[in-house]
């Protein structure tokens, strides 16, 4: 692939507040998959979306989005300046899987027992581990890439996915340890994580992602994936 194909930004959205996020017993009754965004998810959605399409600055973008239902419509408020064939709804990119309709209390204690053996390989009853996602991602990452390899491909690429989903996109991407990856905070709603291209073609993070657990302390290749 050559090099100077590669977009100048990567742009990782997380999706607006979700009726999920103020009240986890709608997962009793609603799938994952068709969870919306509250009023304001749609606000954050929407100045984000405003603050992306000042960077982007009239830039050519392609689009990655999740299949659910709040990542779509974070998306549509987010107000790109992209057309319908440049928008590719990816599976891959889609939420943890908790399986099905979820008791509360069941999830409840799912998620002590999470604590304790370890966000990457713990898997939920019926459904997936961290390590599951960070496995689609790789594939996704592969497609993604062969998607670079042509001079028309796009100076921008924008991913709207899940929190969780972005932290192993970037331990992907930058081949973190799953100590450092379990340290760090998700993205809050609606917030955008920027991998910029550098002069040597390599990307960084804008920023890096804050951490929970201060006492990991970043190895120095870990160190060198932010500016």
């Amino acid at each position: 692939m050559s090099l100077e194909h590669r977009p100048n930004r990567i742009i990782l959205v997380r999706h607006g507040e979700s009726e999920g996020n103020v009240d986890d017993t709608v997962y009793e009754r609603v799938p994952d998959h068709r969870i919306g965004l509250t009023t304001k998810g749609f606000e954050q959605a929407r100045q984000t979306g405003a603050a992306i399409r000042e960077v982007l600055d009239g830039e050519s973008v392609e689009v990655y989005v999740s299949p659910y239902l709040r990542t779509r419509q974070t998306l549509e408020t987010l107000g790109l300046p992209v057309a319908e064939r440049d928008v590719r709804v990816e599976p891959r990119l889609r939420e943890q899987d908790w399986a099905n309709f979820q008791d509360p209390a069941d999830i409840a204690e799912q998620r002590q027992l999470r604590d304790r053996y370890g966000h990457f390989f713990y898997r939920f009853a019926e459904g997936e581990s961290g390590s599951d996602v960070y496995d689609r991602v790789s594939t996704f990452l592969e497609s993604m890439h062969r998607n670079f390899e042509t001079p028309a491909a796009p100076r921008n690429v924008v991913v709207v996915t899940h929190g969780l989903t972005m932290r192993l996109f970037c331990m992907r991407w930058f081949h973190w340890s799953v100590d450092y990856f379990e340290s760090l905070d998700n993205p809050e709603n609606a917030q955008p994580v920027v991998l910029l291209r550098q002069k040597d073609f390599r990307y960084k993070l804008e920023a890096p992602f804050t951490q929970w657990n201060p006492d990991v302390v970043p190895t120095e290749r870990e160190r060198s994936s932010w500016l």
